[in-house]
């Protein structure tokens, strides 16, 4: 029994490292590992909010106070651990350069969340016009925080920054919303955007791989605690695919949140034991007012122009690919005289603050010390021009830092995307070819066998989330029947893509309901020389399918998230595909294609292919296998850099 509750233990702290996205506390020498503790001191305290909530604060100050410093703040709902005056972080700072030449450097745990009080909001909506105290979100939360921590903390020199990956990013966007004055600089980075197009929904599917983090951001709690009071569901197999698949319709899975009193001591004083998220994500499944209300993007029209920003992101990153980058192009649109930049490298979900050498995602090896170059070059001299130097607009930093994913290397420029850059459009023809010139119109078909879907990997293993498949090799794939593939020939010189894609796809169905992926694939040559010896054993860079971008549409979707509306089947019907932006160059002698399908499990839940108002309400009976058509009609285009 105890070997089990110290593998509970385990798996939690392994769990909400991975969506901190503490990959910058990667092992230390024993140096580095007191360095802290050797030259910063630690206040504990809470911060009292307008409306008189307590939230906890963990504040680490240079132990040299010959000097005054800046403040780094970071707003967390994955804890500030460790707890207690006398336990300290290992690494503080966005990276160890600014650890290491000092700065006030401040953890605080938001509402509701673990030490704090109040309650907890997942995505809390933000309140544009604030009538009174009890009017609070969090940005008045990060307000607060900041002019107590200016009014209060020695030797700060009056100036602050915040940071955060993922959910924290989300925080670190939140500040520059009715900023605090002493507010200079924010990096939201992989920042959360809108729950309805990150994370767990894209475009109105439900990212099923996000399945077991759903107790993590919706187990309800009640009092402060230091100690982890939800619990990850145990799917009891190694094999997700499969337990999935005999779970059968969502609805199946609603006893996995349900929690008990005597369990868990936060829940003591609660009325509510049922997991709100999963509640929330069940009873609205469209774009209604609930996800529209909690997104940040469209308050991002007026942020203020003391707060300069620096938007991070990664091009492979299977969380929070849509969040950077609608942040940082709805801030450029809006805010004109704004300091306000792109860093979009070859990373995962939150890489970019590894001390690791070698860059590489899943299979694919991009380079050495990528990462470590972005904290020295960028990251740092980020921060400190706003927070210890002039803090003009003449940082020596260019507007968007992007990462050439198929040459390997960075690029610099003046707005993203790039002025020299033009639409072009490939056709999907018979004959699996992906041509510039529109062809005959014919209709291919597949059958959607809902008992046999489409795997997004072929790994069989169970994943707290999805990282690895955003670079993996798609012949898997490609080799089945019901994946529809479309290329080029070898190519004869090399065309770079640089923004965003949209697949303009016709199709159509037997059914009254269908999905729709589609995925963009680098395609080396026989004899590619490349090689990353860490790969997979059974692979080889000869032929690998490099993925670069991919992206599902809930067909019921394709005219309005709010309002979806089924297929009349076996009509001819557009559905519209958004892909994220990539920077990639498709060598000489590659191809470029095009992978066209229906499922794509579990990374997504299974659609019924029957048209229902929600799918999480679905019945056995409503799951129907049918036969698909991709008319040659369908287009992709391309924001090709000239």
């Amino acid at each position: 029994m105890k070997n089990n509750t110290f593998k509970v233990i385990a798996l939690i702290l392994t769990i909400t490292t991975l969506f901190s996205c503490k990959n910058n506390s990667t092992e230390f020498t024993q140096e580095k590992t007191n360095y802290v503790q050797e030259n910063y001191n630690k206040i504990e305290t809470t911060i009292t909010m307008r409306d008189g909530a307590k939230l906890f604060t963990s504040i680490y100050t240079p132990k040299d106070t010959s000097k005054a410093y800046p403040i780094l703040l970071q707003r967390t709902p994955y804890s500030t651990r460790p707890y207690g005056a006398n336990k300290f972080k290992t690494r503080i700072a966005p990276n160890e350069h600014l650890m290491k030449e000092g700065n006030i450097v401040v953890y605080q745990d938001v509402r509701g969340r673990w030490m704090s009080e109040g309650t907890y909001d997942n995505m809390r909506a933000y309140i544009p016009n604030k009538k009174d105290s009890t009017f609070v979100d969090e940005s008045s939360d990060t307000y607060d925080t900041i002019d107590w921590l200016v009014k209060n903390i020695e030797n700060n020199n009056g100036n602050v920054g915040t940071w955060g990956i993922s959910y924290p990013g989300f925080y670190s966007t939140y500040s520059t919303i009715d900023a605090h004055p002493a507010l200079k600089a924010a990096s939201p980075q992989a920042s959360i955007a809108d729950f309805y197009f990150d994370d767990f929904h894209h475009n109105g599917a439900f990212l099923l791989s996000y399945f077991r983090a759903v107790p993590l951001f919706g187990t309800p709690k009640d009092t402060p605690t230091d100690t982890a009071w939800y619990k990850i569901p145990d799917l009891k197999t190694k094999d997700q695919y499969q337990f999935f698949l005999d779970a059968g319709p969502l609805s199946n899975l609603d006893h996995f949140f349900e929690y008990e009193k005597l369990d868990n001591p936060a829940l003591k004083n609660s009325e509510n034991t049922s997991d709100f998220f999963w509640n929330e994500l069940k009873e609205h499944p469209n774009y209604d007012e609930v996800w529209q209300s909690k997104g940040l993007i469209q308050h991002l029209k007026n942020v203020k122009t003391h707060v300069a920003t620096m938007v991070v992101g990664g091009a492979f990153d299977a969380e929070d690919l849509y969040g950077p980058l609608e942040t940082y192009k709805t801030i450029e649109k809006y805010n004109k005289d704004n300091y306000n930049t792109l860093v979009f490298g070859p990373w995962s979900h939150g890489q970019w603050a590894s001390t690791k050498t070698k860059n590489s995602v899943g299979n694919y090896y991009f380079g050495d010390s990528i990462s470590i170059k972005f904290q020295e070059q960028i990251e740092t001299k980020f921060f400190n021009h706003f927070l210890k130097g002039s803090g003009n607009k003449n940082t020596g930093l260019p507007e968007a830092y992007v990462y050439d994913t198929g040459k390997k290397e960075w690029n610099s420029y003046n707005v993203w995307p790039p002025e020299n850059s033009e639409k072009e459009t490939f056709y999907l023809s018979d004959n699996q070819e992906l041509t510039s010139k529109k062809g005959k119109e014919i209709g291919i078909q597949f059958i959607s066998n809902i008992k046999k879907p489409v795997p997004y990997s072929e790994d069989i293993k169970t994943v707290f989330t999805p990282r690895k498949y955003m670079t993996d090799d798609q012949r898997f794939a490609a080799r089945r029947s019901d994946v529809l593939v479309f290329e080029t020939d070898f190519l004869d010189e090399e065309i770079t893509i640089s923004g965003e894609i949209l697949a303009k796809l016709q199709v159509a169905t037997t059914g009254t309901a269908a999905d729709w992926i589609v995925k963009i694939i680098d395609v080396h040559p026989s004899d590619s020389k490349e090689n990353n010896k860490d790969m997979q054993n059974h692979l080889k860079m000869s032929n690998y399918h490099l993925m670069v971008r991919s992206e599902v549409m809930r067909g019921k979707f394709r005219n309005s998230f709010t309002y979806p509306e089924p297929f009349i089947p076996n009509k001819k019907t557009a559905v519209n595909i958004k892909l994220q932006d990539i920077h990639h160059t498709f060598k000489k002698g590659h191809k470029l294609q095009i992978q066209v399908q229906s499922t794509w499990f579990p990374l997504i839940d299974l659609n019924p292919q029957t048209y229902v108002d929600n799918i999480f309400k679905a019945k056995e009976e409503d799951f129907k296998t049918q036969t698909h058509t991709v008319f040659t009609s369908s287009a992709i285009e391309f924001t090709v850099l000239k």
